[in-house]
């Protein structure tokens, strides 16, 4: 199963669309979803604080700020 990391954070109206998105995703192809709050480590606001909601896959970020479900299902493929 493929595992998709969600970098977020709190008090994120964009992040919770995201979420939403992630979640279509989740319920058309088998795919897991760690969501990680970029404030557990000073390493991901630094990496990540502009960009919030971030969606990687295997260490690659595949999308940011507004996510798109039905690119991000081709981009999983």
């Amino acid at each position: 199963m493929k595992e998709i990391m969600f970098y977020t954070r709190t008090q994120c109206p964009l992040c919770l669309k995201a979420k939403e998105a992630l979640l279509i995703v989740q319920r058309d192809m088998q795919v897991s979803i760690k969501e990680i709050d970029i404030h557990s480590s000073d390493q991901l606001v630094e990496r990540f604080g502009l960009m919030i909601p971030v969606v990687e896959y295997e260490g690659k970020v595949l999308q940011y700020g507004q996510i798109d479900p039905l690119k991000l299902q081709n981009q999983l493929k």
